[in-house]
C-alpha cells in the first residue's frame, strides 16, 4: 500500500480523514513499483559493479562495533586491498555526514569509523584502482518515514526537545483521610444545672466564641453561658433544653478545615521516606490532585507491617471528608540529568527502545541507552543528541507507518 494511502486508511479509522481529504488526495491509484533486492556477494554484502570492477560492501558487527568491510574484485578475481583507495560518505537525516576511510587488513579493506545506529543514510562510495575512479550512490534507509505537517497536526503528533531534566522518583501508596487529634472538642458544663436554651443545632457551623448553651445553676440559680472554644461544625448534640447537665458531654464541635492523610508505607520503602518529602494526593471523586508534604508518622505498625506516614491536608473549602480513601505519590529521590526523554514517546524497534527524531517532515528512529526512570521522564545515557526534536504523544503512529513500509538496512 502506498504510504499516503496507508495514512488515509489509518485516519479513516479515527474519523479524521474527511477533514483531510484535500491533503490526502495525492494518494496514488496504482501501487508503487517494488524495488529489486540488491545483489549480495559471498560475504553477504551489497555488490556494486562498474564494468568488470566490483566492490562488495558489508557492515560487519561480529564481536566488534558495527564497521564497514569491503572486498574488491576485477573480472571476478580478488584484488589486493593495498592497491585500492576507498572512501565512503554516509549522509544521515539532517545532512550530517560520516566520512569513512579504509586500511588494508587481510583480504579486505576495513573502515576506520563505527557505523552507529540507526543504519539509515545515503551511501556515497568512491574507489580508486589503477588510475581509474569508480563511484556509486544508493539509499540505505531504515526506521524512517515522511508525514506531511498538516497530516501530523491532524493526528496530534506532538514533539519536544531533548535536554536536561529534573527527575522525581516516587513510590505509590494508599491510605485514608482522618481528623487530627485536636480537631474535636467535647462541650461539658463545669457545674450541674438546667439547660435553659440550646442556641445551636446538629450540623450548624459555629465561630470561636459563639454562644452555644445557656445553663441555670442548681445552687445559685444564676444563668451562665457556654461559648464555642473553637470554630467548627456541631457534630454531636447530646442535650436539649429543659434537661439537667449532669456529668455528660452536651455538644461536640469538629474543626474540619484541616485533615491528615494516613499513608501506608511497607517495610521495603520505609527507609526511603523522609520528613518533609513532597507528596501528591489523589482523592476518590476529586478530579485534581493535592500537593502536601510528609509531616510525621505513627510509631506503631499495622498488622500488615505497614507504617502510617502522615501528611497535612488543607480542607478550608470543605471538599474533603474524614474517612475518604486516597492514593498518593511520595517523592523519595530527586536528581538532575543532562539528557532525558518523556516515557510516553518510547517505542520498541527491533531489539531497541527508541524515540522518533523529527527533521522537517521526516521521522527516524533513535536507538537509546537508558538510565534511571522517574515519573514521566527517563534518563538518556546515549543514542540521541541534546537539542533533537522528538515525538512524544502518539509516537505509535510513526511506529505503525514505519512498520508498514518494511524498510530494513544492509548487514
Amino acid at each position: 500500500m502506498n504510504k499516503r494511502l496507508f495514512i488515509f486508511v489509518f485516519l479513516c479509522q479515527f474519523g479524521i480523514a474527511c477533514a483531510l481529504t484535500p491533503i490526502l488526495a495525492m494518494a496514488e491509484s496504482s501501487p508503487a513499483a517494488t524495488e529489486p533486492e540488491p545483489e549480495k556477494g559471498p560475504h553477504n554484502g551489497r555488490m556494486l559493479r562498474e564494468g568488470d570492477f566490483a566492490v562488495e560492501l558489508a557492515i560487519f558487527e561480529t564481536g566488534v562495533p558495527p564497521e564497514f568491510r569491503v572486498w574488491v574484485t576485477q573480472g571476478e578475481k580478488p584484488v589486493a586491498p593495498q592497491q585500492v583507495e576507498l572512501n565512503i560518505k554516509l549522509t544521515r537525516l539532517g545532512d550530517q555526514i560520516d566520512d569513512i576511510n579504509f586500511r588494508a587488513e587481510g583480504d579486505y579493506l576495513r573502515g576506520d569509523t563505527v557505523i552507529y545506529e540507526p543504519h539509515s543514510f545515503i551511501v556515497s562510495v568512491s574507489a580508486g584502482y589503477q588510475g581509474k575512479t569508480y563511484s556509486w550512490q544508493y539509499d540505505n534507509f531504515e526506521g524512517r518515514t515522511l508525514i506531511e505537517a498538516k497530516v501530523a497536526q491532524a493526528m496530534e503528533i506532538d514533539t519536544e526537545i531533548v535536554g536536561a531534566a529534573t527527575l522525581h522518583k516516587t513510590i505509590k501508596v494508599y491510605g485514608k483521610l482522618v481528623l487530627p487529634a485536636n480537631a474535636k472538642r467535647q462541650i461539658n458544663a463545669r457545674f450541674e444545672g438546667e439547660i435553659k436554651q440550646v442556641h445551636v443545632g446538629l450540623g450548624d457551623t459555629v465561630k470561636k466564641g459563639q454562644l452555644l448553651l445557656t445553663i441555670e445553676s442548681n445552687e445559685s440559680l444564676q444563668s451562665n453561658q457556654i461559648e464555642a472554644p473553637i470554630a467548627g461544625v456541631i457534630t454531636q448534640q447530646l442535650a436539649n433544653s429543659g434537661e439537667q447537665t449532669g456529668q455528660r458531654t452536651l455538644l461536640e464541635i469538629t474543626q474540619p478545615s484541616k485533615l491528615l492523610a494516613e499513608l501506608a508505607v511497607f517495610p521495603m520503602d520505609v527507609m526511603s521516606v523522609k520528613q518533609s518529602a513532597p507528596v501528591t494526593l489523589m482523592v476518590n471523586g476529586l478530579n485534581t490532585s493535592i500537593p502536601t508534604v510528609i509531616s510525621g508518622n505513627r510509631l506503631t505498625m499495622r498488622d500488615d507491617q505497614a507504617r502510617l506516614f502522615l501528611a497535612e491536608v488543607d480542607n478550608t473549602e470543605g471538599r474533603l471528608s474524614e474517612g475518604a480513601f486516597i492514593s498518593a505519590l511520595i517523592e523519595v529521590e530527586t536528581f538532575d540529568v543532562p539528557l532525558a526523554v518523556k516515557r510516553v514517546g518510547l517505542q520498541a524497534f527491533r531489539d531497541f527502545t527508541v524515540v522518533y527524531a523529527k527533521v522537517g517532515e521526516q521521522y527516524e528512529v533513535r536507538m537509546l541507552e537508558l538510565g534511571r526512570e522517574a515519573g514521566e521522564w527517563v534518563e538518556v545515557l546515549g543514542g540521541i543528541n541534546a537539542g533533537t526534536e522528538y515525538v512524544t504523544n502518539n509516537s505509535y503512529i510513526i511506529k505503525a507507518d514505519i512498520e508498514k513500509s518494511g524498510a530494513s538496512h544492509d548487514h
